[in-house]
């Protein structure tokens, strides 16, 4: 309880399939016991969600599902999260499950799967810019407002060619490609700050990891998950990182949770408390 009164830990986690990964996070969730998580890829309906599951691990749910493909989750440790917005802004026709926000304890926290892209070029790859710049005009809404904001989950956006083991071989792949990487350093220029970079600055590290040539115990890997912070939260940032652990479990989702400690003392007066 010391530590949690201390500090907030924030993660996010793409669970690659919560229905046939819910054993591992309910695993890392008993052992890390993050205050606030997102999740993507949940790959199931609304009703499928273990809600019962999570709730008897100690956290509060709202979440957005989509059959086979996408969904996104936030979850809170002992309070239920207040919805704000369900869906990026900026195209009503855009019926995929991509983004789901919500005020968890005193933050508000954006939770996003950003499309991949692939193959490129083409019609995913267009949605793909589409989709960054609806972010980007959402993001500059949240940015300025003088209430700690967060901005998480899996951006399918390789920043640099430090964020990734061999760029080489990803020349062609969407992710690295000069639209994204111009995309995300937009969003960055907003003023959030990339917490892990900014924590690790010349540290190649690295949150998925593809399922060949056992590039996970290789520590062959990219980092497109990313935690964005407002400058009011960034004020508040005392550590990052990521629980590869987890990638290295049997069966394991390709990303591995990643996440930021939080001063509580740092965060204005009105997100301190419960």
């Amino acid at each position: 309880m010391a530590r949690r009164a201390a500090t907030l830990k924030l993660a996010t986690f793409n669970v690659n399939g919560i229905g046939t990964r819910l054993p591992h996070l309910l695993g890392w969730l008993e052992k890390e016991q993050p205050d606030i998580v997102a999740l993507q890829e949940l790959k199931a309906m609304d009703q499928a969600f273990p809600f019962a599951e999570i709730e008897a691990a100690g956290y509060g749910a709202i979440w957005h599902g989509q059959r086979s493909w996408n969904g996104v989750a936030l979850l809170a440790r002992d309070v239920e999260p207040v919805e704000s917005r369900r869906g990026l802004p900026g195209d009503p026709k855009d019926e995929q499950s991509r983004y789901l926000e919500a005020a968890v304890h005193g933050i508000v926290v954006g939770c996003l799967y950003l499309p991949n892209g692939n193959p490129q070029p083409g019609p995913k790859f267009d949605y793909k810019l589409k989709w960054m710049a609806r972010l980007r005009r959402h993001a500059k809404t949240l940015v300025d407002i003088g209430h700690p904001v967060a901005l998480v989950g899996d951006f399918n956006v390789i920043p640099t060619d430090e964020d990734v083991y061999d760029p080489k071989s990803w020349r062609k792949d969407a992710l690295i490609q000069p639209e994204s990487r111009e995309a995300f350093e937009a969003l960055l220029e907003q003023g959030w700050t990339d917490a892990l970079r900014h924590v690790h600055p010349d540290e190649r590290i690295y949150t998925f990891w593809d399922y060949f040539r056992r590039h996970a115990e290789r520590d062959r890997g990219l980092r497109i998950d990313h935690l964005l912070l407002n400058p009011p939260l960034a004020r508040a940032l005392k550590n990052a990182g990521v629980d590869r652990w987890v990638r290295l479990q049997p069966k394991a989702s390709d990303h591995a949770p990643t996440w930021v400690t939080l001063s509580r003392r740092a965060l204005p007066s009105a997100t301190r408390t419960r």
